[in-house]
């Protein structure tokens, strides 16, 4: 059965809004862990349930953990900036984790929350380094840093992500997503922390999300539940028009080893601000459920998105649709 995951935040944190939701369709949902833990959102989950529960149904709760993905630093306040335009990184600019300084070489590009903003190292300093605004924009705290070209190596589970996973069961969670997989012992130490926990049961979804893990993808497999291809920090991983051509080759690897996948990021995000999705946004949901996808999931979308129930009807009806189709043409995974 196809898994369809919308994603919890305020715009989609009322009972009301999530009885809707699954009522179109929606039968899991993801619980971003980056900027919040599990006793934070103790309110939102008993809510999920609530709702829930008065339709009969057993919500999936997936959450998404912090693990060894870099971001910049608490900020007070959005920062724009502009092309052309010199900043600093580090001691004196904007917070970014000492690890990443020693990679930051003159030429070297530095990408900004999922790509979204592009910079251009030119001076390293005692602690900082200096950069160009290739592609500017507005930055806010906690978002993700990306040097591509790149292998930094932080540990595969931060300490809040220890602490979520020890609570993980008694929150009701299903799934554990782990971020940037890079080889089969993040998924071991992962699986590890949950037995730990007595969260046995508890499936691990591994994120594809750098090159480090597309190498790595038969031993990954090996040990995840389910394979994420993760469209955001994968695109910038490589020349964006190459994504497409990586995303079928690891569906079809999964398909191969039997392996379950899902496929995210930006499936419908004109409908943050739309009620109508775009005509490249459904053709990329059906060719996902064609390929083979086991499930599909929106973040943004409904984390804070104008239209969370319309997202989730548009995605739903969407899937069925390239089900209808599979079972007419005798396609079968």
């Amino acid at each position: 059965m196809l898994e369809i995951y919308g994603t919890l935040g305020p715009t989609c944190s009322d009972k009301e809004t999530l009885k809707a939701m699954f009522q179109e369709g929606m039968n899991g949902v993801r619980l971003n862990l980056s900027h919040t833990g599990l006793e934070q959102a103790a309110d939102q989950i008993e809510t999920l349930s609530m709702a829930a529960s008065e339709l009969g149904v057993k919500a999936r709760l997936l959450i998404d953990m912090q693990g060894p993905e870099l971001r910049v630093g608490q900020m007070e306040q959005p920062v724009e900036l502009e092309a052309g335009q010199i900043v600093c990184l580090g001691k004196g600019g904007i917070p970014v984790p000492n690890i990443c300084l020693p990679y930051i070489k003159k030429g070297q590009e530095i990408l900004l929350d999922d790509g979204k903003l592009l910079l251009e190292a030119e001076e390293e300093g005692e602690g900082f380094v200096t950069a160009c605004v290739k592609l500017g924009g507005i930055l806010k705290g906690r978002k993700s840093i990306a040097l591509p070209g790149t292998e930094i190596h932080p540990p595969a589970l931060t300490d809040s992500d220890r602490e979520n996973l020890r609570l993980a069961p008694q929150f009701g969670v299903t799934a554990v997503m782990q971020p940037f997989v890079r080889g089969a012992d993040d998924l071991r130490e992962l699986r590890a922390e949950l037995k730990k926990a007595g969260g046995e049961n508890i499936r691990i979804f591994a994120k594809i999300e750098n090159m480090e893990g597309v190498k790595a993808l038969d031993s990954i497999m090996s040990e995840a539940d389910l394979v994420v291809i993760a469209r955001g920090d994968l695109g910038n991983a490589l020349p964006l028009w190459e994504l497409p051509a990586l995303q079928k080759d690891i569906s079809r690897a999964c398909l191969k080893k039997g392996k379950p996948f899902m496929v995210v990021t930006q499936m419908l995000a004109s409908m943050e601000h739309s009620p109508v999705p775009t005509r490249a946004e459904v053709s990329d949901i059906f060719n996902a459920v064609a390929d083979g996808a086991s499930s599909i999931m929106v973040t943004g979308e409904t984390a804070v998105g104008e239209y969370p129930v319309r997202v989730i009807e548009y995605m739903s009806k969407t899937a069925r649709e390239a089900e209808r189709y599979m079972a007419k043409h005798g396609i079968d995974y």
